[in-house]
């Protein structure tokens, strides 16, 4: 086998080091809180609505300013564009990403306490993978919605994708999409990962390069 091929199995093979297990296992708080904060927001605001509308999604469900009255005016103005109507049944992405959560705890976890630089490795690109898919999927149903509305609306709009990330104008709507909490959360959590994989690399070539086994 190459040389090159057999120092980066030996690589993959070589155990954590103890502080990079603590901060695995610290890593696991930011993961858990995800479910007590929101994921995102989306607002909207118009001349008849000067102090805004908005709803929040979360990991595991939908919820509406005002006790939830603001979703079903949301709802309201929607009907007459012609868009699906905005429910946690339509939302059937929240029910897998809880599951998802918890096996990223499951396998964070394991890691930090039998883990190897290889467990780490698979750590980080199932996260990343995570991370990447959900915010695909959360554009993905924002296109959708945009994108499917009724010929036979009282008010006729182009199809459109609302706003993703930022400000968008929508007839005379102002609306405004952006990350919460709990994304900031799973952000944390990926970067950390990322990060202490980023070290084992650094502190691993420190030791190749000094002919430390």
């Amino acid at each position: 086998m190459d040389p090159g091929l057999t120092k980066f199995y030996a690589f993959l093979d070589r155990p954590l080091f103890g502080r990079a297990r603590i901060a695995l296992a610290l890593l696991v708080i930011p993961l858990a809180l995800t479910f007590t904060q929101p994921l995102w927001r989306i607002s909207m605001t118009a001349p008849q609505y000067p102090n805004g509308l908005y709803m929040d999604i979360y990991a595991h469900k939908l919820e509406g300013g005002n006790n939830g009255q603001h979703i079903k005016e949301i709802n309201t103005l929607n009907h007459y564009i012609g868009m699906h109507k905005i429910e946690r049944v339509e939302l059937t992405d929240l029910d897998w990403i809880p599951f998802a959560i918890g096996a990223l705890v499951i396998l964070t976890l394991r890691c930090a306490a039998v883990g190897n630089v290889r467990a780490l490795v698979d750590l980080a690109v199932i996260a990343g993978y995570i991370g990447l898919f959900s915010f695909g999927r959360f554009v993905y149903k924002l296109y959708i919605y945009g994108h499917t509305l009724d010929p036979d609306a009282p008010i006729k709009l182009e199809p459109f994708t609302p706003a993703v990330f930022g400000k968008k104008q929508i007839a005379n709507f102002t609306t405004e999409s952006y990350p919460q909490l709990g994304a900031i959360y799973i952000g944390i959590f990926i970067c950390g990962v990322i990060g202490i994989l980023a070290w084992h690399l650094i502190v691993g070539r420190k030791k190749a390069l000094a002919g430390v086994s």
